[in-house]
């Protein structure tokens, strides 16, 4: 299938590149070459996507990015620093490349500012940020964004328009040492990961966010987290006890519901037609949209594997294209330019 849309790809700073070959020393087989694919922005991307079909990709910074920097001053400084530098480096490609905004997450003022001079200076198409913010005098502390103190962050989203991606981090301080550091090989897309994830949507679910802000829109990777999986029991219990567990009030709707109207889901990292036949029956191809996770994943990988996927052609196109350019207004993409 030609013309693709991608949205869950990563990129990092030059100047932190002794930084990326040594994360990469700890999950790849290949650091080198994974350095090289992350810091290029216009080059290798162009080349992989001109040989796999995609005809245009969001960037985003990688993780866990700006939401691993406790100090909120410096976090502000990167974010500002990653953002200008995207949209420098993608200018003159906007037929091929769009980008998300980084944000430091310790203040939803600063947030939904930093939100709005990227869309409607640099015209990103959203943002994407690397679940809870680290934060406290060691970092040992997590701010969600799923309570009031939000609303104006996700206000500003809201009257943009722009939806968010709400993207995994690694565990970190003691939540890692007491959960994790004796079953590693979990942290990350084992396990960690969608446990994170999960907790802080389904949280923005319960606590209101969506019943305040109904046209907000959320993006989750890894097709949703194994939220699908488990939609049923969710809804099953909400709808049973909602006055029980005080639901009543802050979740006014089904869990279907909130998927139907407020969240969509990716299949980066996650290339298994059965899973995605399965999450269409769940929340329907209208929600769905292709991703890589490049370049953590392979273009090879994720569109061999989509191209030959037994889907009909309609379903094909809306998850491949189609619903990416109605979430991102993306009028004027053209097919044939992958």
């Amino acid at each position: 299938m030609l013309g693709k849309i991608a949205l869950e790809e990563a990129f990092a700073l030059p100047r932190f590149e002794e930084k990326t070959r040594w994360w990469a020393s700890l999950f790849s087989t290949d650091p080198e070459t994974h350095v090289k694919e992350i810091t290029d922005i216009t080059k290798l991307r162009i080349e992989h996507a001109d040989k796999y079909g995609v005809g245009y990709q969001i960037l985003s910074y990688t993780a866990p990015g700006v939401q691993d920097i406790w100090d909120p001053a410096e976090a502000q400084a990167l974010a500002v620093e990653i953002n200008d530098y995207i949209a420098e480096q993608i200018q003159g490609r906007e037929d091929r490349f769009g980008a998300f905004a980084t944000l430091s997450m310790h203040n939803p003022q600063e947030a939904a500012a930093e939100l709005r001079r990227c869309v409607e200076t640099h015209g990103f198409l959203g943002a994407l940020v690397n679940d809870t913010q680290r934060a406290g005098p060691d970092g040992d502390d997590m701010i969600f964004y799923d309570n009031e103190s939000w609303d104006v962050f996700w206000k500003t989203a809201t009257d943009l328009d722009v939806p968010l991606y709400l993207h995994p981090r690694n565990p970190t301080g003691t939540i890692y040492d007491k959960l994790w550091a004796d079953r590693k090989w979990l942290v990350g897309p084992p396990l960690s990961f969608a446990q994170g994830v999960s907790l802080h949507v389904l949280g923005m679910v319960t606590n209101g966010v969506f019943d305040r802000h109904p046209k907000l829109q959320i993006i989750l990777g890894h097709l949703g987290e194994h939220i699908p999986f488990d939609m049923w029991r969710i809804n099953h219990w909400f709808e049973d006890r909602k006055k029980q567990l005080g639901l009543a009030e802050t979740c006014k709707r089904t869990i279907r519901e909130y998927f139907a109207d407020n969240l969509w889901i990716t299949t980066s990292g996650h290339f298994s037609t059965n899973t995605l036949v399965f999450c269409m029956g769940e929340v329907s191809a209208d929600r769905i949209l292709f991703s890589i996770d490049y370049p953590f994943e392979h273009f090879e990988d994720a569109c061999e594997w989509f191209d030959r996927a037994e889907l009909n052609e309609v379903d094909k196109r809306k998850i491949g294209r189609e619903n990416a350019k109605r979430l991102f207004k993306l009028g004027s993409y053209k097919d044939s330019e992958a």
